[in-house]
């Protein structure tokens, strides 16, 4: 993937969701990131497996994958296929804090083909629901 962001709230979102472009980015920014070079699950079948094992990963206490709440800030995959993942929880309280970062870490680095994952976690921007999908937000009967 050449080292290029992924922007997961592009690839997360409908294109029926305009609230989705209006809200905070999210893609990853890195010396090697150029402008507009974030890549889709459709441009990458890696991306896709990625996206896949991020969303068997839940919270504990809500009925959805971290993926579709929003969690995700952002995946990078560098050029030796390691992954960079800045993540956020849904409160900085959140009883699964010390926990969630390594069940990010394990699914993703069960992806073939993927040589490393780390994990960070950031509270900045605060994780609000309006970084929910409409599939997240059916069901937990949000809408």
């Amino acid at each position: 993937m050449d080292g290029k962001p992924i922007d997961t709230e592009r690839a997360a979102a409908p294109a029926d969701r305009p609230e989705a472009e209006a809200s905070a980015p999210i893609a990853a920014a890195g010396p090697s990131a150029a402008p507009g070079s974030e890549v889709t699950p459709a441009d990458d079948p890696l991306l896709a497996d990625i996206i896949a094992a991020l969303k068997t990963v839940y919270d504990p206490e809500i009925p959805s994958d971290i993926y579709e709440l929003g969690l995700i800030y952002s995946v990078d995959v560098d050029d030796d296929r390691n992954v960079a993942i800045s993540m956020t929880l849904t409160a900085p309280g959140c009883p699964v804090a010390g926990e969630m970062p390594k069940w990010v870490e394990n699914a993703v680095n069960a992806v073939p083909g993927v040589a490393n994952t780390t994990v960070t976690m950031t509270f900045d921007p605060p994780w609000d629901m309006s970084r929910m999908s409409d599939e997240a937000r059916l069901a937990l009967n949000m809408f």
